[in-house]
């Protein structure tokens, strides 16, 4: 067993991509966590367990394991990047007494960094910066370190915060150094040692607090299918041993015992008779817990203040799938069944609201668009059927009674030939540029301030137009004033007139419309999108006809029908895609874009009002 005297309890913050779970992989492999024959030895990205995040490459729960370095624990607290997930990062650095910055040696702190970087300044955490990929061709170490004492200068709160030790990594190669080498080569030696002396020399251990009452602020929620429900925090003060009784402040006349207690060891939990200040605990069996919560020892009724979680951007409305293909593919149909599910998410989505409609739908509003498709990927892939509307920008009124609406910085990076897609893209939605700087000999990087509203659907649209290339991020930056109507950027779509299976001779007439999503032997209904067409106006098709057979041979008529493949639309692609008027039905197996109203009347009625 070892000795859980000294602990240390470590945030890992980094912009999407700047290999910190890769970093932490090497961690928790060169201390051993795992044996050297076990199936991890040999994975990368182990923290990233969830099938979306590995798919995506990038991080959305927070999550905690634990390495020992010298008899001592390190509780490793790996955040989100993106700002979407804000309402993780809130939670989890408050469980931390020191953080990891680890930023990219080519492309420096990016918007996220900062974001996250100032919430763990504002809590006074101690900062090591850890600079990551030197091995890259254009690494810019020196320019790297003047960005980040910039913005260490930027966000400090205390003259204190403006030191802060910088070590050099190449996380993939699983080595970090204390001076940045002449020229690196993956065969030098080296190690994730630095880094850890490091961690235990400038992060100070949690200081021992017996003499006080057990209380301990809840920062997550994690399931087990035998366990329940286990609350997870770092305590505060005193000590918790099992057999305690224990109670949530908001409730102090229902006292718990405490059953089982659960440390981090490795990726797993190991169930411990007692745990002390600092420790990061688990407790299973509290009911109707939720994250915020303060637990405590019964004489102190006293709870901690709760966190301030940032506000959401954008909501969009959901409802159980109302389309004449509905309930044939997934396992999940029903409005009762979509609401248990959204409450479910409730208890550890912190930045996500709900809200019941009358007309049965729910108000789902969240942190930005990723946010919610996330949410919505998710969703289906547990087996749930449900239909969307187009994303909606959160507006409230200022003190003064007026109407704003949220902005953000954008922090757009693309190779020099794309300059001019990127100015006329942003023109068109109204995005002041605040600055446009070479970063390397090839790319260049544009910050604009857009609206909100702006952004839907710009993030899919430049990486059309960039190749792929285009690096975008964005976070918000506040409220202003409801600007200018957007112009309608997309043009109209090709409609389906009649229901049945769609057939070659049908979509051949369709694609000289437009460009065609589905091929043939697809199930069609009358006012499902089958394809955008050039013009702004809608175009109503018929795709299910089937060419007229008679028993006259004529030479013309048998020619093979050759379609271009369909164009097939992502999640998100698909939201990007929506206007006012339509709605996306999603389910385990289809993606499918339609009309509010399906029948050709109703949707000119719809219109009209």
């Amino acid at each position: 067993m070892h000795k859980f005297n000294d602990i240390r309890n470590v945030a890992v913050i980094a912009h999407v991509d700047h290999g910190k779970t890769t970093l932490v992989d090497a961690m928790l492999k060169q201390t051993h966590t795992f044996r050297d024959n076990s199936g991890e030895m040999n994975q990368t990205t182990i923290l990233d367990s969830n099938t979306l995040e590995r798919e995506r490459g990038i991080t959305i729960l927070a999550k905690n394991c634990a390495v020992f370095y010298n008899d001592t624990k390190i509780n490793i607290i790996d955040t989100p990047g993106h700002a979407d997930f804000s309402g993780e990062v809130e939670r989890t650095l408050s469980m931390a007494d020191g953080a990891l910055l680890i930023v990219d040696a080519q492309e420096g702190p990016m918007p996220q960094t900062r974001y996250v970087l100032k919430k763990a300044l504002k809590q006074n955490l101690k900062i090591i910066v850890v600079i990551n990929k030197i091995d890259k061709q254009y690494a810019r170490v020196d320019y790297v370190i003047g960005k980040i004492e910039s913005l260490f200068l930027e966000l400090a709160h205390d003259e204190s915060h403006l030191e802060f030790p910088v070590l050099y990594a190449v996380g993939r190669d699983g080595k970090v150094f204390d001076k940045l080498p002449e020229k690196y080569s993956s065969d030098m030696p080296g190690d994730v040692r630095p880094l850890m002396d490091k961690i235990m020399s400038y992060f100070a251990a949690p200081k021992p607090d017996i003499g006080s009452t057990f209380k301990m602020l809840i920062s997550s929620i994690e399931y087990n299918p035998h366990l329940g429900r286990i609350a997870i925090g770092k305590i505060a003060q005193g000590m918790i041993k099992t057999g305690q009784s224990i109670i949530l402040t908001d409730r102090p006349t229902k006292p718990y015992s405490v059953q089982r207690l659960l440390l981090s060891d490795g990726l797993g939990k190991v169930e411990v008779e007692q745990a002390t200040t600092g420790d990061i605990v688990g407790i299973p069996g509290l009911t109707d817990v939720s994250i915020g919560l303060t637990v405590s020892d019964p004489s102190d009724t006293v709870p901690y203040p709760t966190q301030e979680i940032s506000e959401p951007t954008l909501h969009m409305t959901m409802g159980a799938n109302t389309s004449p293909l509905a309930g044939r593919e997934g396992k999940y149909v029903t409005s009762r069944q979509i609401e248990e599910r959204l409450e479910k998410e409730l208890e550890s989505n912190l930045s996500l609201r709900v809200e019941k409609l009358d007309n049965g739908k729910y108000k789902v509003s969240g942190r930005g668009e990723l946010h919610l498709s996330v949410l919505l990927e998710t969703m289906r892939r547990e087996g749930y059927e449900m239909e969307v509307g187009k994303p909606e920008v959160i507006t409230k009124k200022d003190e003064n009674g007026v109407k704003v609406e949220p902005v953000e910085e954008v922090n757009i990076v693309v190779p020099n030939e794309f300059q001019g897609v990127i100015n006329q893209e942003m023109g068109k939605r109204y995005g002041v540029m605040i600055s446009m700087a070479p970063i390397s000999e090839t790319e260049v990087e544009f910050v604009y301030r857009i609206p909100t509203r702006s952004i839907i659907g710009l993030r899919t649209l430049l990486l059309t137009l960039t190749k792929g290339t285009v690096l975008f991020s964005s976070q918000v930056d506040g409220y202003e004033p409801v600007g200018k109507e957007l112009p309608k950027i997309r043009s109209g779509v090709i409609v389906a007139s009649h229901s049945g299976e769609s057939l070659a001779y049908g979509l051949a007439a369709a694609e000289e419309r437009g460009i065609l999503f589905v091929g043939p032997a697809v199930p069609v209904y009358e006012g499902m999108i089958v394809g955008q067409s050039p013009k702004e106006q809608d175009v109503r098709m018929n795709v299910c006809k089937g060419k007229q057979l008679t028993n006259m041979r004529s030479k013309a008529s048998d020619g093979v029908i050759q379609l271009t493949p369909p164009t097939t639309l992502s999640l998100e692609q698909s939201i990007d895609f929506l206007e006012n008027d339509e709605l996306l039905e999603i389910t385990p197996i289809s993606l499918r874009l339609r009309k509010k109203n399906l029948t050709g009347i109703e949707n000119k009625r719809g219109q009209q009002k």
